[in-house]
């Protein structure tokens, strides 16, 4: 076993945990990000003006049906105790639906759009399926490190991936974005594989579960209304998730016009490859460095840090724009603020997880992991429509102002907020639950 599972209580399982995170950047990297888009508007609509709008269409009704669903779902996940078989299953569909989307023919933008929706909708609850196991395999002491872990799996993953697309661009000369379809199968079957191990190997929490014979679409309604009725409990968990809200509007605009910007800046064409690249390597390196040191220093000062850091690079890239800096021969200075964006990428998620694994009581685990998801996803279909249209309608310096201005906001409203508070209110709900099951078992 790796020196970086060393001292762990669960070694085994969080390595096929990690490599789930290695398994679903295929979806996040090539589909989501990097290459299915553009040939989505360029091959398959085939005209930029409605290819965006149609894209746009399709990304923000699968990130808003996710807002919808994932607290039920991981209400449900809880209740019946399905979150395994659910990330499997909700892996296996998305996997499929990715190879599918090679054989789309031109013209057929519906049908891209049909395979591209339910697909990420299954990534998306997946991947709060998955955080929802932190708490389970790891311990108070040892949840930054866990946390780091999968996301510096992810990047791992990512930057295997990205050295496979430039090497099909460069020996098979699939440089044209029609020749772009191959990767997609390459996507769908990396996902299937990969995730395999955790199928194996992954053991269902164990908690309390509901009775059988009550019907679990009811109770996580009325688990929903109790979490919402007890919310004085959990307000620790409520201030962070309005932060995490505030700064995750950065974030996910940041993923999704990263390349976007890269372009605007005069990056192009291998250029945007290799800028991803340094990205992934970037954060993947840093996620590294915070799971051995986020357990040491505490999740909110780990996550203030990293806010610091977004704020310093988005900032620069308004600088940059201002002035021209990083125009003509002066493009290294993009560069360089892209490796801030890097090392905000792989240091925000994992603090921002293992956070949230401290404030979720054990027998509801799944249903905050739920609300966490839901906040990042409104955060994402509200932050990237505002900036794009900011940025379409007013201009970039405005765009970037505002993105700068996200991050100012999350770490002012991250400052009130108390990790004690937060931890003791988990375990005094660990203690009623606990009394309560006592309390109705024969």
């Amino acid at each position: 076993m790796p020196k970086l599972f060393q001292n762990l209580n669960k070694p085994k399982e969080v390595l096929a945990w990690g490599l789930y995170d290695l398994a679903n950047q295929s979806f996040t990297l090539l589909i989501i990000t990097l290459l299915f888009p553009i040939y989505f508007k360029s091959v398959v609509v085939g005209d930029e003006q409605q290819g965006d709008s149609l894209w746009s269409i399709g990304v923000s009704a699968a990130l808003l049906t996710v807002v919808l669903l994932s607290p039920f779902v991981g209400t449900y996940a809880d209740a019946r105790s399905k979150r395994k078989q659910l990330l499997m299953i909700t892996g296996t569909i998305c996997s499929l639906l990715t190879v599918s989307m090679a054989f789309i023919s031109p013209g057929q933008w519906w049908l891209g759009l049909a395979l591209f929706i339910p697909a990420n909708i299954c990534y998306q609850i997946g991947e709060n399926l998955l955080a929802s196991f932190l708490p389970a395999l790891s311990t108070p002491r040892t949840i930054g490190r866990v946390s780091a872990i999968g996301w510096a799996m992810g990047y791992l993953g990512s930057l295997i991936l990205l050295i496979c697309v430039i090497s099909g661009v460069k020996l098979f000369g699939w440089q044209q974005v029609q020749d772009w379809n191959w990767f997609f199968i390459l996507a769908g079957a990396w996902f299937l594989i990969w995730m395999l191990p955790a199928g194996f190997i992954l053991d269902e929490p164990k908690h309390h579960k509901a009775p059988t014979n009550t019907n679990g679409f009811k109770l996580a309604i009325q688990r929903l209304i109790s979490t919402v009725k007890e919310a004085s409990h959990f307000n620790q968990l409520t201030k962070f998730l309005i932060a995490f809200f505030i700064y995750g509007l950065g974030v996910q605009t940041m993923i999704a016009f990263a390349a976007i910007l890269a372009s605007d800046f005069g990056i192009r064409e291998m250029g945007l490859f290799v800028f991803t690249l340094q990205i992934a390597l970037t954060a993947g390196i840093t996620a590294i460095v915070v799971s051995r040191y986020q357990d040491r220093i505490g999740a909110k000062p780990t996550i203030s840090i990293f806010l610091i850091v977004w704020m310093l690079s988005t900032g620069g890239l308004l600088l940059a724009k201002l002035t021209g800096a990083a125009s003509g021969s002066n493009q290294w200075i993009f560069w360089v603020i892209g490796n801030g964006i890097g090392i905000g990428l792989g240091g925000i998620g994992p603090s921002s997880r293992s956070m949230v694994g401290l404030f979720a009581p054990s027998e509801r685990v799944g249903e905050f992991f739920g609300l966490w998801g839901m906040t990042y996803k409104l955060a994402g279909a509200v932050g990237v429509l505002s900036f794009g249209q900011v940025k379409a309608w007013i201009g970039d310096a405005p765009a970037l102002a505002l993105l700068t201005a996200f991050f100012v906001a999350g770490l002012a409203l991250l400052t009130s907020l108390s990790v004690p508070k937060g931890i003791r209110a988990a375990k005094q709900a660990n203690r009623r639950a606990s009394t309560t099951a006592r309390m109705i078992q024969p």
